[in-house]
């Protein structure tokens, strides 16, 4: 059975390059807009194996979503990667101590965003 991921950014040109990617491989996703939808959508769909999130969007950020996500005895074990445009040190660090288990810089490359998500669902 193939693995979901869910998708949280709120740029959809960006959703629809990961669900590509992702589908190409033999992924199923799920999307969401903002930190606030992406948590909506993992309670939906609890068998999501990993989520793929950017850093800056509108109503409630991926930072603030991750360190929600972790605070959940449900969720506190799936892997987050965190997928932005920002490259802050601080930034970085702030998703490392709230539990995010990668970082890609955007644009990303598919192959890299495949290797990173085999290796956090096997």
């Amino acid at each position: 059975m193939s693995k979901k991921i869910l998708i949280v950014d709120d740029s959809r040109t960006i959703r629809q390059q990961v669900n590509f990617t992702l589908s190409k491989s033999g992924f199923q996703t799920v999307e969401a807009g903002d930190g606030q939808q992406g948590i909506d959508a993992l309670e939906q769909n609890p068998d999501v194996a990993m989520i793929i999130s950017d850093v800056n969007m509108p109503n409630m950020d991926g930072l603030q979503m991750l360190e929600a996500i972790k605070a959940n005895p449900q969720f506190s074990a799936l892997p987050v990667v965190m997928l932005t445009t920002e490259g802050a040190a601080d930034l970085l660090e702030r998703a490392k101590a709230a539990g995010a288990k990668g970082w890609l810089v955007k644009p990303f490359k598919p192959d890299q965003l495949i290797a990173v998500v085999n290796k956090l669902t096997a």
